[in-house]
């Protein structure tokens, strides 16, 4: 006994997850999933990669 609460949780998370709408891009799993290389370094601020530089393994 005691499983109850275990039990109901488990079928509402369940629940939820059959039935959300999920706005997932389909495109970019598939480059993920293909091995395309991703160019996110464009992302990250000119500063922040400034003040990390010195711990970086990668020679420029």
């Amino acid at each position: 006994m005691g499983r109850g609460r275990a039990k109901a949780k488990q079928t509402k998370v369940a629940r939820d997850l059959k039935y959300r709408n999920h706005d997932t891009d389909l495109g970019a799993l598939a480059r993920e999933l293909h091995g395309e290389p991703v160019d996110r370094e464009e992302e990250v601020d000119p500063e922040v990669l400034e003040k990390w530089s010195d711990y970086s393994e990668r020679k420029d």
